[in-house]
């Protein structure tokens, strides 16, 4: 319906704006002249006008569709790079579709110290993750109820979206603590983006959607949550994007953080936890 009214919308601006050219085209220097019309017999005056551009009114901007899966970021149009800072990883974590499984969280999670010469995948500090839990933990908590999101994996996407900035908004349009694009907000009931729980409700249900359609794998689902659903099927498994193959053990790095502040520490991405931390 959104887009159907965007499309009619922009329909109108495109017959409109012909009007307002022809309206400004004939505002320019001139002299006015009365011309008669010919008398029988005489040669007819043909006036060819040549089409130019007016300076006066701007180019009309591209027009597209806006694209129906999140992203937090500008992952899923940025170009293709093979490189990051942690590539490494990739070396160890197969990115595609095919290695698909619930069970690579473990795996995942050890090789995130396993890059070359002793390098790990860089860690939050154990205090910045107990600052956003002290402040949002109840949130987290409410809105896990009943999906397949631990509070664990909500809390490290947080810390890596917006470092618990509620009112942190991207230069791709991102807005809140989890970084909802506008589309996704809107898809998932989210009306206010810069308030925190709705924010949080919203990106677990996004969370929630990519545990299911990927089957709890946790490389795909971080890489949707980043580059949009689509873009893992588009792509055969982990797009080759810098910023998403950074993306994904950055915040298995923050989840292995987070989940310390469990009581029971979750051992997949939709175990319970309930966070040690003062509230």
């Amino acid at each position: 319906m959104g887009l159907t009214i965007a499309k009619a919308a922009a329909l109108t601006v495109l017959l409109s704006v012909p009007l307002a050219l022809e309206a400004q085209q004939i505002t320019g220097d001139f002299s006015a002249r009365r011309v008669k019309p010919p008398k029988p017999g005489e040669k007819r005056i043909t006036v060819q006008i040549a089409p130019r551009a007016n300076p006066a009114v701007p180019p009309l901007p591209t027009i597209t569709d806006p694209a129906p899966v999140q992203r937090a970021s500008a992952a899923a149009s940025a170009p293709r790079a093979a490189t990051g800072h942690y590539s490494w990883f990739w070396d160890v974590v197969s990115p595609t579709i095919e290695a698909t499984a619930p069970g690579r969280l473990a795996p995942a999670l050890a090789s995130l110290s396993k890059g070359p010469g002793g390098a790990r995948v860089a860690a939050p500090r154990l205090q910045d993750i107990q600052d956003i839990a002290a402040v949002h933990g109840r949130d987290l908590l409410m809105e896990t109820v009943g999906t397949r999101v631990s509070p664990a994996l909500a809390l490290a996407v947080i810390y890596v979206e917006s470092g618990g900035r509620p009112a942190a908004v991207s230069s791709a349009g991102a807005q809140g603590l989890m970084q909802l694009m506008p589309a996704t907000a809107s898809r998932f009931g989210v009306e206010d983006s810069l308030d925190a729980v709705q924010n949080i409700r919203g990106g677990v249900r996004f969370l929630d959607f990519l545990i299911e359609k990927f089957d709890g794998d946790p490389i795909l689902v971080l890489a949707g949550y980043n580059a949009g659903e689509n873009s893992i099927g588009t792509h055969g498994g982990v797009p080759d994007f810098a910023e998403t193959r950074d993306y994904v053990p950055k915040v298995l790095a923050a989840f292995e953080v987070a989940r310390g502040l469990c009581l029971t520490p979750p051992e997949l991405l939709s175990d319970g936890c309930v966070f040690r931390v003062s509230q």
